[in-house]
This record gives structure tokens, sequence and C-alpha cells, in this order.
């Protein structure tokens, strides 16, 4: 898990998804977000070590992960996965369901430009979800959904 070794199953219900009322919602696409932490030990110079084999770094690693600060945090495996052409992209009118997981840390997805119009923050979706949230919440390993309907054309940036 902390050299990104993490993803998500999130299982939807049968007959679709609820809003705060329990009137069917629905959405054209699903984008996933998988958060990553990695966590890589330094030499005294301050450089990122490299080792023989892959269990060579396991006392290292333990010790970079008990501080609890990720020597980097990504989506989707790596820098720029979500960016230029990889870019997630949607059109106006168009209701995209946001799935973010995060494997170690809490953390704070935020869409700036947009906002949640329904969010399952504990990816329970048998809960009624929060509506126009800035801001969500996901609890390190756990995963969330936010619901989306994209107004006028733009760049959304997903922070």
């Amino acid at each position: 898990v902390v050299s990104g070794m993490s993803g998500a199953v999130m299982i939807l219900p049968r007959d679709g998804l609820k809003d705060d009322k329990g009137k069917s919602v629905r959405y054209d696409r699903i984008f996933y977000i998988g958060e990553n932490d990695f966590y890589i030990p330094r030499d005294e110079q301050g450089k990122f070590k490299k080792y023989e084999t892959a269990g060579d770094n396991y006392d290292d690693t333990v010790k970079v992960m008990r501080g609890l600060i990720p020597t980097h945090v990504v989506f989707n495996g790596k820098a720029g996965s979500l960016t230029g052409d990889n870019a997630m992209k949607a059109k106006v009118g168009e209701t995209i369901l946001i799935v973010h997981s995060q494997a170690n840390r809490d953390t704070r997805p935020h869409l700036i430009g947009g906002h949640g119009d329904f969010v399952w923050e504990q990816g329970k979706f048998a809960n009624p979800p929060a509506k126009d949230l800035e801001t969500w919440f996901i609890r390190g390993g756990s995963a969330g959904s936010a619901l989306y309907t994209f107004l006028q054309p733009g760049v959304y940036a997903y922070v």
C-alpha cells in the first residue's frame, strides 16, 4: 500500500443511485481517481535510495512510513496521470460520478469550478447523500463518490 499498490471496488446499488429524497439520479459516466501515497527512503544526502531487489527496502520503508509524511502523492499511480491527453473530459450537461479512494490518509477532494451535487463521502449508497459540497472528506482506507453535472464549458481542476 505504501508503494502505491491500492485501489477500490465500488459496488453500485442494483436499483441505481438515489438523491437525498429517495428519487433516482442518473449519471453518464464514472471517473475513478485513486490517490496514492509513496514512502520512498532517502540516503544521507537526501537522494532517493535504490535497492537490488524488492524486499531489500522493507526496513527503510517502514521507518519513512512511521513519519506519516509521504514523499510523493499522486493520482492514479503517477504524476501527471490525469493531465494533458489523459485529462478527464466531460461535455456541458453531462453528469459524472467521481469515485475517489485513498488507502493511507484522510483526503479532501475538491472540484475547482464545480461542486458535488450529491456526495456519498463514506461510499455507502444506502445512506442519503450530502448535497452541494465544495470539498468532501474521504477517510484513509476508504472510498467515496460525488455526482456532478457540468453546467458550463471550461477547465475544472480536481485537487
